[in-house]
Parts: C-alpha cells; structure tokens; sequence
C-alpha cells in the first residue's frame, strides 16, 4: 500500500510498490550526473589544465565513494530530524584523534580508530542524555558537539605547545586533505563501504520503518539496536569522511545529497539512491578541485559542490522547486483569470436576458485590467468569446464552459 506522509515527514514510502526499483526520474538524474560530470572533466581539462592521472584518479573515487555513503546514510538522519548528529558526532572524533597521536603519534590507522571511539562515545551519551532526562535530543547534541570539540581544541592546543614535528598532518582532520588518499586508503574505504551498503540493504525495512514511523516499530520490535546499528553506520562514514572532508564539514557532506534528493524524490528509495548520487558528484570533484591545486582545502571545496547541488535543487526540482512554484503559481492565476472573466461575460449577457449579448471590453478590463485583457486573448483563441470592435460575445462552447464553472461552484 502506498501513501503519503504527513508534511512534518513528506516522503512517501511503499514496501509493497510493483514499481522498479529504480524508476524514470532516477534514471534521468543518473543520466544528467553523467553529463555533468563528463562536462567538469573537459572543462577542467581544457581550460585549467587539469591532468587526470593515476594518483588524481585515485583521490576523485576516493572522495566520490565517501560521498556516495554519506549520502545514502545521510538520508536516513535527514528523514529522522537528526541532521544536527552528523555536525555532533563529527566534531566529537576531534579528541580521539588527539589522545590516539598523544599515544602512539601520527599513525593513520590509530587516529582514524581514535576517532571512531571517540565519536561512538559521543553517540552513546546522546542516547544516554535522551533516554535517562528529558533533555530533548537536539539540545542533547548540542551539548555533545560543544563539549567533545572544546576537549579536542584543548587537548590540541597541549599538542601543539610540544613543538612535535609529526603533529603537523593533524590540520587535515580539521578541513581534510585530499592527496592523504592512496590505493591502499581506497581499497579499505570500498570494502567498508561495501559493507555499509551491504548491512543497509540487509536492514531496509527495520531502517525504513523506525524512520517513518518509531511508535510503531517500537511495538514489533526492539528499536534500540536498529537505533545503536544506525548511530555505528553513521560513525562508520563519518570517521572515513574525516580526511576528506575534515572534521569541521563533514556534516555538510553528510546531509546536503540528502536535502538536495529529498527535493526530487517522493519514495525513500529514490532518496536513497540520487543522494548517493549526487553526494558522489561532489565528493569527486570537491577531491579533484582540491587535489589540483594543494593549497586549497577538501572539505570546503566539496561542500561547495554540494550546496551547488542543493542550491539547483531547490530552484528547479519539479513540484518542489522554487521556480516549479513561481510557475504554478502564475499558472493558477491565469487560470483563475480565465475563468472569472468567462463567468463576467456570461453573468453580463444574462442580465441582458440574451445568452449572447455583446460586452463592451471595458467591462473586462476594468474588473481585472492586465490579466483581463489576456484572458479575453485566450478565450479567443480557444473559440470560446468572439470579438466585433471593442466588444465581446461568448460562442457556444463558451457558454457551456461558463454554465460548468458556475455548477461546480454551487
């Protein structure tokens, strides 16, 4: 069964949809990301003299993987309300990439696990807060995000006043640096990422549900390992994200694929899908940007690209868009007009006692002036008002449309 959420959660969900998986709209937008991504290769190519080398191969996948697992997890925080617990458990890995370089220095393997305990830590006491108070759960963040990221700075300002050469690579968890990803960094981050997908599809429905609806999931199963599982995804890719995107913007590649496909799509699997998309589209070219030349950032560089994104969406996505809006809305009132006017002509030549007697344009233009005049324009062209000089008379097929208008009313 198929149906549509209320506006506070406006995505509609069917489990039992015979549609495909991957409908029209997706495929388009698969297509059109294609384009656009053939089209950022040549124009970089041409006119910035970008070389697409091995190793700036490697970093564009890279950061398009990253992306891609942002946007696919990021769907599920977005649709939760919980957009603010990738900007919390992001800055909450800042003191476990501290105490890991405080204890064994500047080894990847032991920063990255430094900040994935330090971030799951950070989730378990938003659990914690939430489940034990009634603090709500984004004041709970709020006050995650606040205190982990204060004991970072602090445990990096002790770092920094020991004049160790090896602290300088921790600057790149702060805004990500592209060019720390090689082969071996991309194999491990495919093959986590694999299992992310792969523990996704696995627990789609249980997903799915607890996102749409929690009360009910609750009384069919036990919601807090779903819960727990999807805190553990989302440490997962934030933790992989922190040398691309670092740890200050991470939630913006964590959420803006989601807002931007939440604009296109109607169905949690069309979110899903075109926010790994679009997260891929600018996790590789904020990578490649940024790799091209080393003096700018990742992190700033792909989100960027995804507020692009977001900002396109916002504009032009249908029955959403801004401009899809604009045009609606200038649709209904020519409409509007168009039919205020049949109905003038014809209640005119009623109280004339003659289905078709003449009304001076006056009548019209002065009732509803410019919309008037192109509503008479219409009528005209569609054979229903015929004009003789400056007056109006309503054809047969006018005066039906016009008697149908007034009984729909009454």
């Amino acid at each position: 069964m198929q149906r549509e959420l209320p506006s506070s959660v406006p995505l509609m969900t069917d489990s039992n949809s015979r549609r495909p998986a991957l409908p029209g709209g997706i495929w388009r937008s698969l297509g059109i990301t294609l384009m656009a991504i053939l089209l950022f290769v040549l124009i970089t190519n041409q006119f910035f003299n970008v070389r697409y080398d091995y190793t700036l191969l490697v970093v564009a996948l890279g950061g398009a993987v990253l992306g891609l697992l942002s946007g696919v997890i990021g769907s599920f925080a977005v649709l939760r309300q919980q957009s603010l617990m990738g900007d919390a458990l992001s800055h909450a890995a800042l003191p476990g990439v501290a105490i890991a370089f405080m204890l064994v220095g500047r080894q990847m393997g032991a920063l990255l696990i430094g900040a994935a305990i330090a971030s799951w830590l950070g989730a378990q006491f938003i659990r914690a807060v939430t489940s034990t108070t009634r603090i709500k759960q984004d004041a709970a963040m709020g006050i995650t995000l606040a205190a982990f990221f204060a004991i970072g700075l602090a445990l990096l300002t002790i770092i920094q006043g020991q004049q160790n050469a090896s602290q300088a690579g921790l600057a790149q968890f702060i805004f990500g640096q592209a060019a720390s990803i090689r082969l071996d960094s991309l194999l491990t981050i495919a093959l986590v990422g694999s299992a992310i997908l792969l523990i996704t599809a696995l627990f789609w429905k249980e997903l799915k549900l607890l996102t749409f609806d929690p009360v009910f999931a609750a009384t069919i199963m036990r919601t807090q390992p779903v819960e727990a599982l999807l805190s553990t995804l989302i440490v997962v890719v934030i933790v992989m994200g922190l040398q691309v995107a670092g740890v200050i913007l991470m939630v913006g590649l964590l959420i803006a694929p989601a807002v931007a496909a939440r604009q296109w799509s109607r169905r949690l699997d069309q979110m899903v899908v075109l926010a790994g998309i679009f997260g891929a589209f600018a996790g590789g070219t904020g990578a490649i940007i940024s790799a091209a030349d080393s003096g700018l950032p990742t992190g700033p560089l792909i989100i960027i690209m995804a507020s692009i994104i977001v900002g396109v969406s916002i504009l032009f996505a249908p029955e959403r868009g801004v401009v899809w809006e604009l045009w609606k809305q200038r649709r209904e009132r020519v409409s509007f007009a168009r039919r205020n006017v049949l109905i003038s002509l014809y209640r005119h030549a009623q109280s004339h006692g003659d289905n078709y007697a003449w009304a001076p344009q006056e009548l019209i233009t002065g009732l509803y002036d410019g919309p008037g005049k192109r509503a008479l324009g219409w009528l005209e062209q569609h054979n229903q008002a015929v004009k003789s000089g400056t007056r109006w008379q309503l054809t047969g097929s006018g005066l039906q449309a016009a008697e149908q208008f007034l009984n729909e009313h009454r």
